[in-house]
């Protein structure tokens, strides 16, 4: 199964689903932590936490 950031990056969903994908997160017993679910490299966590979305979204979008 892809992750976010690798839907993202194919531009196969919008960056706004990554609220989606949080809340399933949230709701499952995945064992992964967030950032692992969704994808993120330290890097990329690092941004969304300590900046937010915009940091992050800029990040993703040098990747495509």
């Amino acid at each position: 199964m892809k992750t976010y950031k690798e839907l993202y990056l194919a531009g196969e969903i919008p960056f706004e689903a990554i609220d989606d994908y949080s809340y399933e997160w949230g709701m499952s017993d995945d064992e992964r932590t967030l950032a692992q679910y969704l994808g993120l490299n330290a890097e990329e966590e690092d941004a969304w936490v300590s900046v937010g979305e915009e940091a992050l979204l800029e990040l993703l979008n040098r990747q495509k």
